[in-house]
């Protein structure tokens, strides 16, 4: 069994943690520190409670001056990026110790978040300054859109995420994400591929509330650069799912005429949870020309109430050849997984064709 990833705090890391904060205080109390970490409830916290209660212990050990407290950890994290170069992880305590204590010091803490996330992300800590400080922040968000550090560009794309996985919420860049184009615009094509693929992301969280705005932008980006149309693409994949006919067209995926599904079987009609659904049919193109084809399946899942909930699978995008007959064969896993729940009972399959779908086929859960 792979080691939990709240592990990562144990014994050796604030060995090493402590070693490199006494470099910076060293009149740092370690070992009163420790005796806090490990409370009575520590083996039970979860990563992400961990990284709250190493922020909040923190606070009692540090000066007590929010902005002098500020100071020793931008002290550290220059000290730690010149000990371990890249980003770190771990050390995410540290944009948490922002976020809790720093929301009512504004320049102090934009200060230390432009510092902070050249050494650990800052994107789930900036969030709450956003939410209070909405003109100030996304100004300042644009201005690290063109820092020199690609981590303060990536930071200035991802901490306004509208969606922003395990995030707090941010419903006024949902229902309007205007202020977040001019910072997408600066990065569309970054150096940086870690920057452009966030820049996708954010196009893609975008979509999913706004879906007019992210094609005008990908209508007005294409062929600028091979980064940039790669970044689009990305972007639009929820669109393209879900079988947008702008999308289609804008990446070449046209007329389905004379495509037609030959020979289509489920394998195993009835699948227990662990084991695989597997199917297989061919695909026959009929044309007199090669055709390009975004070849998907989708999977309607038995959900609690009884209903069904969809999710679109790619099989390939390519150029099928003229009067040609594909074979296509796939599995799907229903192997436990922490992210989905299988619920037993009658589930569906169904192919699609660049966006259009075709007859649901059912098959059996237990």
């Amino acid at each position: 069994m792979p080691e939990l990833l709240k592990n990562i705090y144990n014994e050796q890391f604030f060995e090493g943690f402590l070693q490199n904060v006494l470099k910076v205080q060293p009149n740092f109390e370690s070992e009163s520190f420790l005796n806090k970490i490990y409370d009575n409830d520590w083996s039970n916290k979860e990563l992400k409670e961990r990284m709250r209660h190493i922020s909040t212990t923190l606070k009692d050990f540090l000066p007590k001056e929010y902005d002098e407290a500020i100071n020793t950890i931008i002290a550290l994290v220059d000290y730690l990026k010149k000990t371990q170069p890249g980003l770190s992880f771990e050390h995410m305590f540290l944009p948490d110790f922002i976020e809790q204590y720093g929301l009512d010091d504004y320049e102090t803490s934009v200060r230390a978040l432009e510092k902070v996330t050249q050494f650990t992300s800052c994107e789930f800590a900036v969030r709450p300054f956003i939410k209070k400080y909405p003109k100030a922040m996304m100004k300042q968000m644009l201005t690290w859109s063109e820092h020199e550090h690609y981590a303060v560009r990536r930071f200035s794309t991802e901490g306004c995420r509208p969606r922003l996985p395990w995030a707090m919420a941010l419903p006024e860049l949902k229902n309007n994400p205007a202020p977040i184009i001019p910072i997408l615009e600066n990065l569309k094509n970054d150096t940086s591929e870690f920057v452009r693929r966030s820049v996708a992301n954010n196009l893609n969280d975008i979509a999913k509330e706004n879906p007019e705005v992210v094609i005008n932008l990908a209508k007005k980006w294409q062929g600028v650069s091979k980064n940039t149309d790669w970044v689009i693409k990305h972007g639009c994949r929820t669109l393209l799912k879900q079988g947008n006919p702008e999308m289609m067209k804008l990446f070449g995926f046209g007329s389905i005429k004379n495509i037609n599904i030959e020979d289509f079987q489920i394998l195993t009609p009835k699948v227990k949870i662990g084991e695989s659904l597997e199917f297989n049919f061919r695909l026959l193109n009929n044309n007199s020309k090669d055709v390009k084809i975004r070849l998907e399946y989708s999977v309607y899942y038995q959900k609690a109430n009884g209903t069904l909930s969809k999710k679109v699978y790619k099989i390939s995008e390519k150029e099928y050849p003229k009067h040609s007959a594909t074979m296509i064969s796939r599995k799907q896993s229903f192997r436990i997984i922490t992210t989905r729940k299988f619920h037993k009972g009658q589930h569906q399959l169904s192919i699609i064709i660049n966006g259009k779908e075709f007859e649901k086929h059912s098959f059996e859960l237990s």
